[in-house]
């Protein structure tokens, strides 16, 4: 079973930013109210040979972070399919990669609402070792019936607590 570092995650201010799904732009600060926030170490099996992070890992600690803060907010992913029949899948991504990550490495994984429908979520998710941009993205964020696979309403619950986009964000 691999290692992990505990992690911790917080909850910030963060400024606002418009960004489409496919800009160029998905580098710019998370546009909403608050960032989630969840630090990640680097480990052997996150690097290629050369011990720098394989560019897919990315992705798995964005997912990582959304996970946490949908179990922060006190929706586990498994007890959404089981009570409410709901799950979530990515429905679009555009994913920018700035500089590399090391074995070794401490993560800050960043997470913020970028856009909110009736059926899914644009989260606007940052890499960063300190203040140094690793790799950003924009990631929707379907809400789909667990059995159908097809869309369906986000929970009001879970909508409520999710921080609505800044004004003029979307």
């Amino acid at each position: 079973m691999p290692r992990r570092d505990s992690k911790r995650a917080s909850v910030v201010a963060a400024p606002a930013a418009k960004c489409a799904i496919h800009s160029a732009a998905v580098e710019q600060p998370a546009s909403t109210d608050a960032v989630f926030r969840c630090h990640v170490r680097v480990y052997f099996e996150d690097t290629d040979a050369a011990g720098v992070v394989y560019y897919a890992n990315y992705l798995r600690f964005f997912e990582r972070c959304r996970s946490d803060w949908l179990r922060a907010l006190g929706f586990g992913q498994h007890r959404l399919a089981a009570d409410e029949r709901l799950r979530f899948v990515v429905a679009d991504l555009a994913v920018r990669y700035h500089r590399p990550a090391y074995l070794d490495d401490l993560l800050t994984i960043e997470a913020a609402v970028a856009e909110r429908t009736r059926s899914f979520l644009v989260f606007a998710q940052r890499a960063l070792r300190g203040d140094e941009l690793l790799a950003s993205a924009r990631v929707k964020v379907a809400c789909v019936d667990a059995q159908r696979l097809s869309p369906v309403r986000l929970p009001r619950q879970l909508l409520e607590r999710f921080p609505a986009p800044a004004a003029g964000t979307t």
